[in-house]
């Protein structure tokens, strides 16, 4: 048996204990970084993270994922805070929106907690999707709503004893005697259409073959797994999914299937001080003591920064976004890779808060006069976004119209023979454009 957080779990058989809360409130610091970074995509179709993005949060990951090669955590994770408003998609790529950038300076466990609230009624996706041995979900109207399903899991998970380990065996009966039952099909009908390998000799619909450890069960597995055990709320005992379980040998094409599904070698959990916490069990929450939670850095006067001890992924992150990786443990700062970080999207303040957090003594004057030179040369332009160049035939026809009372408030004169409208303005610059008795040719910009 493994006891520790050792890594990604690959052997047949191996037991694997994984506590989940220390590892969370460094995972989501390390996410929100590679977000704004921009080096995650998911789809803007499915919002679905893509096999590159699940492998670059796999390799970032503190302890790695719970399997070598099948994705739970690094898969979840873009969900996840996608589903708490800290990203959003644009153009393929998930940005931080102005909440995300705000969660990088506020207590993750904050952060977490109402991540786990706002999955509950926001997920992205129906995890069930994720069982995929089991066909026909996408048929009409034959699954249940899945905002109804998590919460039913989240009150079964609220009742566990804090601090206790439980099976999830023992947690299914409990659940079953509870009526806490996260059905999954709408009707009896509908279990007709999910099956097995073959939709005719395989559907669930026969009797035995829709026991609730296969479909409430496996649901439940999902949530715990991939949601609760990926946000540190559960600290989790598991195996690898080959054989792990066997109460679906009995149906039909089962015997070729090595496990149900990848949540299959989950054998007990246990609700930690995080996962009270953000459950409401707790009002407060006390974080993990670790070296790991505050790595030393040091900003030496030449504007180095050197790591004099353990760095998380999320902080190296962060000072690659701001700083030239120049050593083994070094990061240099020059007005060059700042004015770059500000050109990325990235404030100064993130930098600077994060280096007082980080180090013991008083920052350098020379990396003052740097981010104080930075900020004056970056404050003086603005960016008023796009707008519509119109060129105009003379300089009376442009003072003409920047005089006009309506249109004088539409458009900026630059130069004396163009004008500048902001995109957004457009309709109603034409609209009081025709009303002087003038037309600009064209549709407007949509």
């Amino acid at each position: 048996m493994n006891t520790g957080d050792t890594g990604a779990l690959g052997a047949i058989g191996e037991h694997r204990i994984r506590l989940t809360e220390h590892e969370a409130l460094s995972n989501l610091h390390t996410v929100l970084q590679l977000c704004a970074a921009g080096e995650l995509r998911c789809s803007e179709k499915t919002a679905r993270p893509s096999a590159a993005t699940v492998r670059a949060v796999g390799s970032q990951l503190a302890h790695g994922d719970f399997y070598l090669h099948d994705p739970i955590s690094s898969f979840a994770w873009p969900l996840i805070i996608q589903a708490g408003g800290l990203a959003k998609i644009d153009g393929g790529r998930l940005r931080l929106t102005p909440k995300g950038r705000t969660a990088l300076r506020r207590l993750p466990a904050e952060v977490i907690s109402q991540l786990w609230q706002r999955w509950l009624t926001h997920a992205v996706i129906d995890e069930f999707s994720r069982i995929e041995q089991i066909k026909g979900q996408r048929a009409h109207n034959v699954l249940t709503s899945a905002k109804n399903r998590r919460e039913t899991v989240a009150r079964a998970l609220a009742g566990c004893p804090p601090g206790e380990w439980i099976g999830v065996d023992s947690l299914f009966m409990s659940m079953r005697r509870k009526r806490l039952n996260p059905n999954i099909a709408r009707s009896e009908m509908a279990l007709w259409k999910l099956y097995l390998v073959d939709p005719q000799y395989g559907s669930l619909g026969y009797d035995g073959y829709h026991r609730w450890e296969i479909l409430e069960g496996r649901y439940t597995l999902a949530v715990l797994f991939e949601y609760a055990g990926t946000l540190g709320l559960l600290d989790l005992g598991y195996l690898h999914p080959t054989g792990a379980r066997t109460d679906f040998h009995d149906n039909w094409g089962g015997d070729d299937l090595d496990a149900l599904s990848r949540y299959d070698g989950l054998k007990e959990i246990r609700l930690n001080a995080l996962g009270c916490y953000a459950l409401g069990l707790t009002d407060t929450y006390q974080p993990p003591t670790d070296d790991e939670i505050a790595p030393a850095l040091k900003v030496l006067p030449n504007l180095d920064v050197v790591a004099t001890g353990t760095l998380l992924p999320g902080d190296q992150l962060l000072l690659s976004a701001y700083a030239e990786h120049t050593a083994d443990r070094v990061w240099t700062l020059t007005a060059a890779s700042l004015l770059a970080a500000i050109d990325a999207g990235r404030p100064l303040e993130d930098l600077t808060a994060f280096l007082a957090q980080r180090t013991d003594h008083e920052l350098p004057g020379s990396l003052r006069t740097v981010i104080d030179d930075v900020t004056r040369r970056a404050t003086q332009l603005t960016d008023h976004g796009h707008a519509l160049v119109i060129e105009c035939t003379d300089p009376a026809l442009t003072a003409l119209i920047t005089r006009d009372r309506a249109l004088r408030s539409l458009c900026r004169p630059i130069g004396d023979r163009h004008l500048a409208v902001p995109l957004d303005r457009e309709p109603k610059f034409r609209k009081a454009l025709l009303k002087l008795g003038y037309a600009l040719p064209g549709q407007p910009t949509p």
